[in-house]
């Protein structure tokens, strides 16, 4: 197990060629010598600590959780739900920025656990960045990179912009970085037009159909039915109903709520709009919770299966556009259902 607030460099060569890891994603966690809490507390982990992810295995949901699913490690077992699955892929750094329609630059996903940043236009305005502890960008964020530079110490850092958002601009490293490619965009089933999106809230799963065809499908996490005190309450949740969906974003920029429960998110990817309001399906890095109600309305699923759909819905969105608002009557239907 990896200490919290390692130094980025040392979780990169620790973690150097492992398969699968795991990132703790709330404050503080307890290990078990069992798939339970009932079992023996064998450690802690704190935030942003990285494990290596030996398997998951269903045990006993604690407290009035739902989710029964646990990370074994080689210390022992942690809740499946407060660790992100994480890879520590390095990438050679690009040496020059392609010229594209949205200006120079290029899409690039973290794919590294964490990658650390410093601000290049201080102070600090949005939430996220002015009320963090330790500045960081997590596994499967997507942002447009715009500039590169060299440090004194040698580091090459790719400087990391947000096409929407609250104007911060940042520097990190750029070995944590993939750079995204036309093709990872490409269409899915393109000459297909009879699409929909299910969204079913009881058994928190979503499924893409061609005509009566099921073509594909995930757990997701709907919106929560309970409020900040845990009262139960149905203004955060998903909205029934078949609506089209109205924009697509590679990325995008989240925030809302009110102070002491609200949220502020960047980078967020294959953001894909369906409702008025403002519910949207879309990548998740801050949980690995599937299969529970836990957002503030939107459809969060994980990276592959947001980025699958993404790609599958209509219509397509090339990658020097990156965002598209639907003119009438909209894109893909998307369904929700009890």
């Amino acid at each position: 197990m990896l200490r919290p607030w390692l130094h980025w460099n040392e979780v990169v060569q620790a973690n150097s060629g492992s398969e699968r890891l795991g990132r703790v994603t709330v404050g503080k966690i307890s290990m078990w010598s069992r798939p339970s809490a009932n079992s023996t507390e064998v450690g802690v982990l704190y935030e942003d600590a990285i494990i290596p992810w030996l398997r998951e295995v269903i045990g006993e949901a604690p407290g009035l959780t739902l989710n029964r699913r646990w990370v074994e490690t080689p210390g022992g077992y942690v809740y499946a739900p407060r660790i992100q699955p994480v890879r520590n892929d390095i990438n050679t750094p690009v040496t020059t920025l392609p010229e594209t329609a949205l200006g120079r630059g290029m899409w690039a996903e973290v794919s590294v656990p964490y990658v650390p940043i410093t601000l290049h236009n201080p102070p600090a305005r949005g939430a996220w960045l002015r009320e963090a502890r330790t500045p960081r960008l997590y596994y499967s964020q997507l942002f447009w990179i715009d500039d590169i530079r060299t440090t004194e110490s040698g580091q090459v850092e790719y400087r990391v912009t947000q096409k929407w958002g609250w104007g911060d601009i940042l520097w990190a490293p750029a070995e944590g970085f993939r750079p995204l490619t036309e093709e990872e965009l490409q269409p899915i089933s393109p000459s297909v037009e009879d699409k929909k999106v299910l969204i079913r809230l009881n058994p928190q799963m979503m499924s893409c159909y061609e005509g009566n065809s099921e073509v594909y499908a995930c757990r997701i996490s709907s919106g929560t039915k309970y409020d900040a005190e845990g009262n139960p309450t149905d203004k955060w949740s998903t909205p029934p109903g078949a609506r089209r969906l109205w924009r697509k974003l590679i990325s995008h920029h989240m925030s809302g709520g009110a102070i002491g429960y609200g949220w502020d998110l960047p980078g967020i990817a294959w953001t894909v709009l369906f409702a008025g309001t403002g519910e949207a399906i879309h990548s998740t890095f801050w949980h690995n919770d599937f299969g529970t109600p836990r957002s503030r309305g939107c459809v969060n699923a994980t990276p592959e299966d947001a980025k699958w759909v993404f790609r599958w819905t209509e219509p397509f969105v090339a990658y020097d556009v990156a965002d598209i608002t639907v003119p009438y009557p909209g894109g893909t239907v998307v369904e929700v259902v009890e």
